[in-house]
């Protein structure tokens, strides 16, 4: 590739992660920033010094208890990412490879069932929910998690395809089960391709706003995401310092946990979905 061109794509690059980076930056930058020049006219940027007493009085604030609302997203984002794991590398297994009869009948079934969205089924899960009578409860939002989901099933299904037969035909003639190949073969292998499953179960779950928003009821079972939005309406929508104080600290988690897990993150994703 010759060096203009080298240069052109890298400047392309850049720009496009100046778009996703940028709007991250505004909201770290006007946390920093007194009310005043939040609300001042032209925006700009950078705050004329590091205002970092924002943070303090969201910690403070009576009507958003961070950490409540911090420890059941937490327990919340923990159940669901475990129950994903579990349930999604099972399934993924059984068909990838055991043989059974309407295993492909099924996996098309579960295919499909990935191009519904969740506002086709909200109505129909609330109605179930209430009638177990889980509604303002957090059950709705980690329980179904222990029954798998269509994107990790496929996504391991396809890992589960690279691991050679040969190595489950072996453990099966020295008399290990089904379920001893999957804990003792399948899982040390996949550990690249569970850790991206564990990864984006854990965002979606921290970062899950419209679940809240349907089943819970009480305040004190509220998650980050959910609080967020009320602190938002209660404060009138005009303190945008203090907003963006208390966003930042609800997705430093995530970010965090991002950059901790990033080197197994991206082996796992290169590694998965390689063989249909």
């Amino acid at each position: 590739m010759k060096l203009s061109r080298r240069i052109l794509v890298h400047l392309l690059l850049l720009l496009i992660c100046v778009g996703f980076i940028g709007p991250f930056l505004w909201m770290i930058c006007t946390s920093l920033k007194t009310a005043k020049e939040a609300s001042h006219v032209p925006l700009t940027l950078l705050p004329n010094g590091l205002y970092l007493h924002n943070y303090k009085r969201v910690l403070d604030n009576p009507s958003f208890q961070m950490m409540l609302y911090a420890r059941n997203t937490l327990i919340i984002s923990v159940l669901a990412t475990l129950g994903t794991v579990l349930s999604s590398s099972l399934a993924a297994y059984s068909l990838a490879k055991l043989r059974w009869r309407g295993r492909t009948t099924i996996f098309v079934i579960m295919l499909l069932s990935m191009m519904i969205p969740f506002q086709v089924t909200m109505v129909p899960m609330y109605r179930e929910f209430r009638a177990m009578g889980m509604i303002g409860t957090t059950l709705p939002l980690w329980l179904p998690a222990f029954f798998g989901a269509p994107f990790f099933i496929f996504l391991l299904r396809q890992f589960y395809l690279t691991i050679p037969s040969e190595m489950s035909e072996a453990a099966r003639i020295d008399g290990c089960s089904d379920f001893g190949i999957w804990w003792r073969i399948i899982l040390p292998l996949s550990r690249p391709a569970l850790a991206v499953v564990a990864l984006f179960s854990f965002m979606g779950s921290w970062n899950n706003f419209i679940g809240p928003l349907v089943y819970l009821t009480h305040e004190k079972t509220f998650t980050l995401a959910l609080a967020l939005q009320f602190f938002d309406s209660r404060a009138g929508g005009a303190n945008y310092e203090l907003l963006m104080a208390a966003s930042t600290l609800v997705i430093l988690p995530i970010v965090v946990l991002f950059f901790l897990t990033q080197k197994t993150f991206i082996q796992g994703i290169a590694t998965t979905g390689l063989k249909g």
